[in-house]
């Protein structure tokens, strides 16, 4: 059993529900990133999400998009992410991280020496965004190889028989993106969300996470109601663009951010 499935296991048989920030590695310096990393679970995070720098992030809105613009003013490519990983696991080898990006950075390192590379690092799972199950088949067996679970994106407009079709080749969790959009988007139907997870759950076992359009406490304790984890993403991106400049404070301004959404989501 991979790292994110135990501890979704253990999520569920306590009763809680995952809260699981994404962040850009290296933005807005590469020196931040572990030391925020570690603000987030101290926070309450259950999993992370850590985000490639990559030029082109389609499914990205602006303020995370800004994020891969940081970071990659200061050159980070996916070999300095992958070290990343490894240094936070110096230090914590219990909290999932899950890499989140995509195809052609790793395209460019190539399949297997990805897997692998990633593995020893200690990432649990990989969300490749323009990556569909379709074409994953080559990417999978290394996936499989080195016990890297794939995490894999629903929106509301997927099908059922769409659904059904990427939920077979899911592990660790799935994502379900909340609204039509990118990151950032403003509008939350969390009753739309409701009905949706409750189709999908017809399918899968797999714990489903809900992310984009979460900003706050309010909105994390809503959308947990319902599923078995909250992604928060753009407020905490945006928090560390504000932080140029002062990245001694980041982690103490993410915890002031992801705390309070840890008590309200633990309140429900």
């Amino acid at each position: 059993m991979s790292r994110l499935s135990s501890y979704f296991a253990e999520l569920k048989a306590s009763g809680r529900k995952a809260l699981i920030p994404y962040i850009t590695a290296g933005d807005p310096e590469p020196s931040v990133t572990v030391d925020a990393m570690h603000a987030l679970v101290a926070a309450g995070a259950d999993v992370i999400e850590l985000g490639v720098p990559f030029s082109d992030p389609m499914a990205d809105g602006p303020v995370i998009t800004q994020g891969h613009e940081r970071a990659l003013a200061h050159h980070v490519s996916l070999t300095h992410v992958l070290a990343m990983v490894a240094e936070f696991r110096q230090q914590n080898d219990r909290t999932p991280v899950v890499l989140m990006g995509y195809l052609n950075p790793v395209e460019i390192m190539g399949y297997a020496k990805f897997a692998t590379a990633a593995a020893a690092a200690g990432v649990d799972g990989v969300l490749i965004v323009d990556l569909p199950p379709e074409e994953a088949e080559d990417i999978s067996v290394e996936y499989e190889r080195c016990g890297i679970d794939p995490i894999y994106l629903l929106a509301p407009t997927t099908t059922m028989a769409r659904a059904k079709r990427i939920l077979a080749a899911a592990r660790g969790y799935v994502y379900y993106v909340s609204l039509n959009g990118v990151t950032g988007s403003a509008s939350l139907d969390v009753e739309a969300v409701s009905r949706r997870i409750n189709e999908l759950r017809s399918l899968t076992a797999l714990p489903i996470g809900v992310g984009f359009g979460i900003k706050d406490a309010v909105s994390a304790a809503a959308v947990a109601k319902h599923a078995d984890g909250v992604v928060v993403g753009s407020v905490l991106v945006q928090c560390l663009g504000a932080h140029q400049g002062r990245t001694q404070e980041i982690p103490a301004a993410l915890t002031a951010i992801l705390a309070p959404m840890r008590a309200a989501i633990d309140s429900i």
